[in-house]
């Protein structure tokens, strides 16, 4: 078995690379019902894909949509590496951390 490169040690293009592979085995793990298969597979595509973002453009005190999550919005107290540490406006307020991947601005396709 090979070892793979961190995903902070891929370019953009291994990255794209990387998360299509996992979409793909994500989606044959679905097709044969191995249910904690593809939530594993999933979660690490979001991850590759926070790689691919700048965690520059996430602001503290920001609120942000949740993608997959319609209805709940998160806003951020602080950025550690591709998380974002905050809570979710609806609810109990306690700290999360998300992957920036997971994070859609408020004012998205306007």
């Amino acid at each position: 078995m090979t070892e793979q490169k961190p995903y902070s040690d891929m370019t953009e293009h291994e990255l794209r690379g990387e998360i299509a592979r996992l979409k793909e085995k994500a989606r044959k793990a679905e097709q044969l019902g191995i249910v904690n298969e593809f939530a594993v597979l999933e979660r690490k595509a979001v991850m590759a894909a926070a790689y691919l973002l700048d965690p520059a453009d996430f602001k503290k005190g920001e609120v942000y949509r949740i993608e997959g999550d319609p209805n709940v919005y998160f806003q951020i107290d602080y950025l550690k590496g591709r998380f974002a540490w905050g809570y979710r406006m609806s609810g109990e307020k306690h700290t999360e951390a998300l992957p920036i991947s997971m994070l859609r601005p408020l004012k998205e396709g306007k």
